[in-house]
């Protein structure tokens, strides 16, 4: 099994497009949403969805049968998650657990909440797994390393060979647990400055966990002299540049019509690339780089 991480340094590079693409050309894959803050890989692959509960974080519950409001909890608590009735107020709970500490009646204790769902789904191109932190929960690197640990599971029973990962975009907690344990990183970036900085903070990232890097240029048309530069750059610090996509009007409508631009616009420029790419880095990661 090998597990290939799309990411990029930031959001809006095509990264989840592309996802969606090599889904359909892999064939027998399992796929992992890492965006676990706003997936969107669903909106283009349709799943059949199963879901379940994460419980990610804690939440301070008061038995008001054992509470003698001596007012302890609340004079204690430095997120003012307390009310005068002694009621935990539960988007401002940080679940510190002091409250617990200095209850005499021990009237108070930390219990597991819903912090998001985890979907477990098939799609008409093969499995698929994504996740949703619910807004203001925390835990988002732990969320990611449960979508993993799924399709990692669901990849060894269905004997399929790839576990493609649409990682979160920038290089944060989310995307550290989406490229931990890769077996490589393709960085789909842009042709701008803010594109090249992004870059080169994702390509630190992946050689900091050692982990193989390659590089996609997206809508290198825009700026051909700053996509020369990029691959200047890569080729400088010996990085593969799989390919450059030019860009296509196509790819926001198959993007509006809920599909992948491969199934689409299978003649367009984009989609021929698209597959060029994919058997590049499918060799690639095959060949162990």
């Amino acid at each position: 099994m090998k597990q290939i991480t799309v990411l990029s340094g930031k959001g809006g590079t095509g990264k989840t497009t592309i996802v969606a693409s090599f889904t359909v050309l892999a064939g027998k894959c399992v796929v992992a949403d890492c965006d676990v803050d706003a997936p969107d890989l669903h909106l283009l692959l349709n799943p059949q969805v199963q879901e379940e509960d994460f419980r990610g974080s804690k939440l301070a519950t008061i038995d008001s049968e054992k509470c003698i409001r001596c007012g302890l909890c609340k004079k204690s608590c430095r997120f003012n998650a307390i009310s005068d009735e002694f009621k935990v107020n539960p988007f401002a709970c940080e679940c510190c657990g002091v409250c617990t500490i200095v209850c005499p009646k021990k009237a108070i204790e930390l219990k597991d909440r819903i912090s998001g769902q985890v979907y477990t789904s098939k799609t008409l191109y093969g499995y698929m797994v994504y996740a949703l932190l619910y807004p203001g929960e925390s835990n988002s690197g732990k969320l990611v390393s449960l979508v993993r640990q799924k399709a990692r599971t669901l990849s060894a029973r269905k004997k399929s060979d790839i576990v493609l990962i649409d990682g979160a975009p920038g290089i944060g907690c989310p995307v550290i647990a989406s490229v931990t344990g890769a077996d490589a990183g393709l960085i789909v970036t842009e042709p701008t400055v803010s594109g090249v900085h992004d870059l080169v903070r994702a390509l630190e990232l992946l050689a900091h966990f050692n982990i193989l890097p390659m590089v996609l240029i997206n809508k290198y048309d825009l700026n051909v002299e700053k996509s020369e530069e990029i691959i200047e750059f890569c080729h400088n610090m010996n990085v593969n540049v799989v390919g450059k996509i030019p860009f296509d009007r196509l790819v926001t409508e198959a993007m509006v019509n809920g599909r992948p631009i491969v199934e689409y616009a299978p003649e367009s420029s984009v989609a021929k690339e698209l597959r060029r790419i994919w058997d590049k880095v499918h060799s690639i990661v095959k060949e162990g780089g």
